[in-house]
C-alpha cells in the first residue's frame, strides 16, 4: 500500500517531532490540534529543531526548514483526514481524550486508511474497540526525539492483522526507522519497565536517599546509560509519567505501580521538565 498523506494528531512534543520527520523524508503531513496557538508554536518548533539539526550536523543531510514546512498542512479541520492513508494518534494519555478522538475520526477517514495510536502505556486492543476498524489499528510507540530516534516500539493489538503490521514497518522503512514488534499489554515493553525505574527514582528524591544529580550519574557510569531515569523524566515529561504509571496501577492493580506522591506533587506544581522549563532539573525554555 502507498501511503501518500498522514494525518497526525496532536501538535505537543511527540506529535511535532513525528510531522517533522515524516516531512523530511518527503511524506505530505496533515499536523492538527484543537487551537490555532497551539499549531502556530508548532510551526516555530519544527523550524528551530531543523536549524538545530543543520547546526549541529544532526539528522542526516542538511534540510530547509521552507521545504519541510511546506510538507505540512497545519490545521484545526478533522474533515482534512478524508485524504489520509495512514494516522498516527498523539493525544495525552488520558482516555476520556483518546475516547473522543477516535469517535471523531473514524468516521472521517477513508475504509483503507490504518490508525497508529503512539502512546505511553494504554492498551491498543482498548483504543481499537472505539473504532470500526480494530483489524487496521496499531500501536507505534516512537521515543523522543523523534528525528533522532532510529527504532519505533510496534504494538500488535488483538484485532491487528498482519496486512496492518506490513504497511506500519513500511512507513517506518520511509522515515528510516526499524520496527520491534511486541504483543499487546499495557505499558507494553518500553514503559512497562521505564515507567517503573523512573516512579523508584522519584521515590528515592523523596525518601532522601540520593539527589537527582547522583541517582542519574550511578546510571550513566555504572551501567552505561546515555541519560539517567530523572533526566528521561525531563525529557518525555513528568505529566506524561504520571498518566503512564497511573495507567499501569489501574491496568495491573498492583501496587508496585502506585505513582510517587513526589511525583504527582510536582506535576500539580507545573513542573513538567523540560517543556516546562523545570523539572527535576532546569532549563532555558528558548531551548525547547
Amino acid at each position: 500500500m502507498s501511503i501518500a498523506t498522514v494525518g497526525v494528531i496532536g501538535a505537543g512534543v511527540m506529535g511535532v517531532g513525528v510531522a517533522q520527520d515524516l516531512a523530511q523524508h518527503g511524506v505530505e503531513v496533515i499536523l492538527l490540534d484543537v487551537t490555532d496557538a497551539v499549531l502556530e508554536r508548532a510551526r516555530s518548533q519544527i523550524r528551530q529543531s531543523i536549524r538545530f539539526q543543520g547546526l549541529f550536523g544532526k539528522g542526516g543531510r542538511a534540510h530547509k526548514p521552507d521545504d519541510v514546512l511546506g510538507k505540512i498542512a497545519f490545521s484545526t479541520d478533522t474533515k482534512l483526514l478524508e485524504r489520509a492513508d495512514f494516522v498516527i494518534e498523539n493525544v495525552t494519555e488520558k482516555w476520556e481524550l483518546k475516547r473522543g478522538v477516535y469517535a471523531d475520526i473514524d468516521p472521517i477517514c477513508p475504509s483503507h486508511c490504518v490508525f497508529a495510536a503512539n502512546t505511553s502505556a494504554i492498551p491498543i486492543t482498548r483504543i481499537a474497540s472505539l473504532t470500526k476498524r480494530a483489524d487496521r489499528v496499531v500501536g507505534m510507540h516512537f521515543m523522543n526525539p523523534v528525528p533522532m530516534k532510529s527504532v519505533v516500539e510496534v504494538i500488535r493489538g488483538h484485532h491487528t492483522t498482519e496486512e496492518t503490521l506490513g504497511i506500519a514497518r513500511g512507513l517506518l522503512s520511509q522515515m528510516g526507522k526499524e520496527g520491534i514488534v511486541v504483543n499487546d499489554a499495557p505499558g507494553f515493553v518500553s514503559n512497562r519497565v521505564l515507567m517503573l525505574t523512573i516512579n523508584e527514582a522519584v521515590f528515592l528524591l523523596q525518601d532522601q536517599v540520593a539527589g537527582a544529580e547522583q541517582v542519574d550519574r550511578i546510571f550513566k557510569s555504572c551501567f552505561g546509560h546515555k541519560m539517567g531515569p530523572l533526566e528521561t523524566a525531563d525529557l518525555i515529561g513528568l505529566d506524561t509519567i504520571l498518566y503512564s504509571i497511573e495507567v499501569l496501577h489501574e491496568s495491573f492493580g498492583d501496587s508496585k505501580y502506585r505513582p510517587c506522591p513526589l511525583l504527582k506533587k510536582m506535576v500539580d506544581a507545573g513542573l513538567h521538565g523540560r517543556k516546562s522549563g523545570r523539572g527535576f532539573y532546569s532549563y532555558d525554555v528558548r531551548e525547547n
